[in-house]
């Protein structure tokens, strides 16, 4: 019996930690299991031919909306190839409406619901006995002659139960390292999966630390925690941090989802000592229109999360990425650019603007006719237009958000921006409208360009100008000279410094 774990990531640096688990989960067995991730970049015919060829009996294989597409086709294709290879599937993207995924995906023979290593292993025990009996199984969705079939969900068991997932995997040190220290989200927002699986399992502080400590002796560069909200208990969130300052090496970075209204006093004395990269924070404000929060069910209060992260940027130690959503109920276009004005105000080091993505099982999916919402219709589900915003409006944001990436997110301009947007008295927003537009309406988003020609472009944006700003382009070259220093290695700030401003 030879089994497969596999799945394809969205890039090379990811991985995938739920398949570790289930690897865990098996090499306390006699089952000859092997675990290969891929990306949805690799090329199609070697995934295919490394599974066929290496004649696996089952295939187990982890769905999200970035690989559901290319998972079908790969299904396809391997059923055809070996009827007789059972194809096991899990994940959020088979998790809601399985039924119905099973009769439009013959080529998939079973798919576990939701949390998946008691199942998995009840499931393994069924398929290894002489006479299986899959309702046995929790949370499982299968084939029972032409009827297609679901068990009940069970208990889920204590995070402390579950294997290490680095117990018999070595960490890949060109890799994101990721940790989930609990499942669950105390918050419902309307829009994501994870206010559906009810109240936060977590690990204990003594299993976290240790986990941990293993990750920090390992030298390992960044561990990403996906805890949706990693301080929804102060406390504990609190003494976790002053630990990782206390056995910080100078090499891991850690990468935390919080929720920025619930960050204390306490909170900022302990931060402040830490070392700078120790910490990257992902706070999401999504919206600053309050119809809009009450609308997804989202309770935070928006002045107060902005207010603490400024708070955080003036400490001048920790990255703070910031994460709005378009495409919210009762957010049209200008209300949009107002919550954008809001958050750039505070100066993230990211602003991150994200696109909502109905997804299935969530509340907002089941509300899509209340909203008038228009969606695509294959993963991942992006908002075309709803109610509020119609699609022009949302091509313009995408234009907006490819510009906001490209001189802000990405750095290198930080002096120039902050002097054109002071100097022009324009709103953050309406800047990168201005400069959105000019970036398309020039051909410029065609094709990529390396830093030194967006300071190129940038340049002639800054002529527009010219006009109606005498002298401003001589100015824009002070600060872009600046940032050019600052950005560029030496070597090549001389270059471009001798080579001038024009393409």
């Amino acid at each position: 019996m030879r089994i497969l774990l596999t799945t394809l990531n969205s890039k090379y640096i990811h991985t995938n930690l739920a398949l570790k688990y289930l690897y865990c989960i098996l090499m306390n067995s006699n089952i000859d299991v092997e675990l290969k991730e891929y990306t949805i970049n690799s090329d199609r015919d070697f995934v295919y031919n490394e599974i066929i060829r290496r004649g696996y009996d089952i295939v187990c294989m982890s769905c999200y909306i970035w690989n559901i597409e290319h998972i079908k086709e790969l299904g396809g294709n391997l059923k055809k190839a070996r009827p007789g290879m059972k194809i096991l599937l899990g994940g959020p993207e088979v998790s809601y409406e399985p039924e119905e995924f099973l009769r439009e995906n013959t080529w998939a023979d079973f798919i576990i619901r939701g949390e998946g290593e008691k199942p998995f292993s009840q499931f393994m025990r069924e398929y290894m006995s002489h006479k299986p009996n899959f309702m046995k199984v929790d949370a499982l969705t299968y084939r029972e002659g032409k009827s297609v079939v679901s068990t009940e969900v069970g208990s889920l068991p204590p995070l402390d139960s579950l294997p290490f997932p680095y117990t018999y995997l070595e960490v890949e040190p060109d890799k994101i390292t990721y940790y989930e220290s609990a499942r669950g989200c105390p918050f419902r927002c309307a829009y994501c999966i994870s206010s559906l699986n009810g109240k936060v399992r977590a690990v204990s502080s003594d299993r976290l630390r240790r986990d941990i400590g293993y990750l920090i002796y390992k030298d390992v560069r960044q561990v990403k925690f996906i805890d949706r909200t990693f301080n929804y208990d102060k406390k504990r969130a609190n003494s976790f941090w002053q630990y990782l300052i206390d056995k910080d090496k100078g090499i891991t970075n850690f990468h935390f989802e919080i929720c920025g209204d619930m960050l204390d006093d306490e909170a900022f004395k302990i931060l402040s000592g830490a070392r700078k990269g120790l910490f990257q924070f992902e706070i999401g404000v999504q919206s600053a229109n309050p119809h809009t929060l009450k609308g997804i069910e989202r309770n935070n209060t928006t002045d107060k999360v902005l207010a603490n992260v400024k708070r955080l940027m003036d400490m001048g130690n920790i990255d703070v990425h910031v994460d709005l959503i378009a495409g919210l109920p009762y957010e049209n276009y200008m209300s949009f650019g107002y919550s954008f004005d809001k958050a750039y105000n505070v100066k993230p080091t990211q602003l991150q603007m994200g696109f909502l993505k109905m997804l299935k099982g969530t509340k907002i999916r089941r509300d899509a006719e209340k909203y008038g919402y228009k969606y695509r219709e294959k993963a991942p589900y992006e908002v075309i237009s709803n109610r509020y915003v119609s699609a022009v409006d949302m091509v313009k944001l995408k234009m907006i958000e490819n510009v906001l990436d490209l001189f802000y997110n990405r750095g290198g301009f930080r002096s120039t921006l902050d002097f054109l947007i002071e100097e022009l008295s324009l709103r953050p927003f309406d800047f990168y409208q201005r400069l959105a537009d000019f970036y398309y309406i020039n051909g410029y988003h065609m094709v990529s360009h390396k830093k030194e020609n967006l300071y190129r472009i940038m340049y002639k944006f800054a002529n527009t100008f010219e006009g109606e700003h005498g002298g401003i382009v001589e100015r824009t070259e002070n600060f872009m000279t600046l940032d050019v220093l600052e950005t560029l290695n030496p070597e090549v700030s001389k270059r471009f410094m001798n080579k001038g401003w024009e393409f």
